[in-house]
């Protein structure tokens, strides 16, 4: 089957267009792009553009045999059925959220991924059929503007499927919490990779963690691969994959999320807040970003991601400059003190050499939350081995001795693993009490 051929678009108030990220995204979504089109001016309320450009981009089309058009704005419905009607017949037209959406549909896999892009579409829809009902309340002609004959029930049945779907995504987000606090009880810190999409998250997780062994994700498609990808594309991870990680002394599970992309309205966001609980509620959050960039997209990408996250998290963030492999070590300085207000102290890797990740595993050991200490004296019985052997599975031992009647374990471990330690110390017949530590 031959791919379709696209043409790109763009227009500005000012400055000039960059078409490079709405080429990237456009690819990714399959299409070959064959041509593009800018424009400088204030937007036209009929045709987004102005009409002569708009007739520049249909003699554009008609040259490079063009299918579709993405236009990297937001437009109006009335907007788009214009500008198609200047188009060749066929040709269809998307704006920048249209193709997202259809980006993200591609990649949506699990039960949970589909009905964000499910929700994301409908809000999409929704101010639209609003403004469609407006119009045709003031205007009785069937198919006004072209745009067909308005159903007056699909507004509310819009309304209707937002609210069940939001009600699915809530289950699953108290499953997916639930999950979160029983891995915190058994030991695991939670680490999650943020960034925009292509800064290559996915590389430093393979990278970080060898083996597929937890999915957040309650349903797995049965075409995903069971690693996760690292392709050079857009959008390749849409849900979360988690990986357990060794940093050293301390289990971690450390989460891929999709990535994330300038200009998304609130309505689009929204849509995916479930999967971005996964960054916001993480013990240490790794802010990648591609080094390998003009400093000034970095410094906007830092900016954006920043402004993402504090939203809500409340977790450290850790800069992590990747894909150094492709820059001198000059060039790394001179970016790490131009950005040295959004990203102090970041950590240099290449996911793809592997260069720098034990520096990595290194600083998350030192910046997740700290572990407590605890001395415990127990019986030497075979209810107390299962707690010593328990402890070993959560926590992290420094020393075990063993006498006669007694062993003493002193570890480490988070809060909640020492709290249940201790119960499970307590319930033990007899029970032995360290006088000099005070605990039991």
């Amino acid at each position: 089957m031959p791919t379709d051929r696209a043409v790109v678009a763009k227009r500005v108030d000012e400055g000039e267009a960059d078409l490079e990220e709405i080429t990237d995204l456009t690819r990714s979504a399959g299409y070959e792009v064959v041509g593009e089109l800018s424009q400088r001016r204030t937007q036209d309320a009929a045709y987004h553009f102005g009409e002569g450009k708009v007739d520049e981009l249909a003699t554009l089309v008609r040259r490079t045999d063009a299918d579709t058009v993405v236009v990297d704005n937001e437009m109006g419905p009335f907007q788009t059925y214009n500008v198609g009607g200047k188009l060749p017949d066929g040709v269809d037209v998307l704006d920048r959220f249209t193709l997202i959406l259809e980006l993200f549909g591609q990649r949506a896999q699990t039960r949970k991924a589909q009905l964000q892009v499910e929700l994301a579409e409908l809000r999409y829809e929704l101010p639209r059929a609003e403004a469609k009902a407006s119009l045709a309340q003031r205007d009785e002609r069937p198919g006004f503007m072209g745009l067909g004959e308005y159903d007056e029930s699909r507004e509310q049945d819009i309304k209707n499927q937002i609210s069940r779907i939001s009600e699915e995504l809530d289950q699953i987000a108290e499953k997916e919490e639930k999950r979160r606090a029983q891995r915190r009880d058994q030991g695991f810190d939670l680490v999650a990779l943020a960034g925009y999409t292509n800064a290559g998250k996915s590389t430093l997780l393979r990278r970080l963690a060898s083996e597929l062994d937890v999915d957040e994700n309650e349903e797995q498609h049965p075409d995903l691969d069971a690693t996760a990808e690292s392709e050079d594309r857009l959008f390749t991870t849409l849900g979360t994959t988690t990986r357990k990680a060794d940093t050293g002394t301390r289990e971690v599970l450390l989460t891929d999320t999709v990535g994330f992309i300038s200009d998304l309205p609130h309505w689009l966001v929204e849509s995916f807040q479930s999967t971005l609980d996964s960054v916001y509620y993480a013990d240490l959050v790794l802010l990648v970003v591609d080094a390998s960039e003009p400093v000034e997209e970095m410094r906007q990408k830092l900016v954006t991601s920043h402004e993402t996250l504090s939203d809500r998290n409340e977790a450290p963030i850790v800069t992590v400059f990747n894909k150094a492999d492709k820059l001198s070590e000059p060039e790394i300085e001179r970016r790490k003190r131009a950005l040295s207000a959004l990203a102090p102290n970041p950590v240099i890797v290449s996911g793809k050499t592997g260069e720098q990740v034990d520096a990595l595993r290194d600083r998350v050991e030192r910046e997740l939350p700290d572990w407590e200490e605890e001395r415990l004296l127990l019986p030497v019985t075979d209810e107390a081995m299962s707690v010593v052997s328990w402890i070993h599975d959560n926590g992290n031992v420094h020393e075990e001795s063993y006498g006669d009647q007694q062993v003493v374990i002193e570890f480490e471990a988070p809060p909640s693993v020492v709290s249940k330690a201790r119960s499970k110390a307590a319930d033990l017949e007899p029970v032995a009490v360290d006088a000099e530590a005070g605990e039991v």
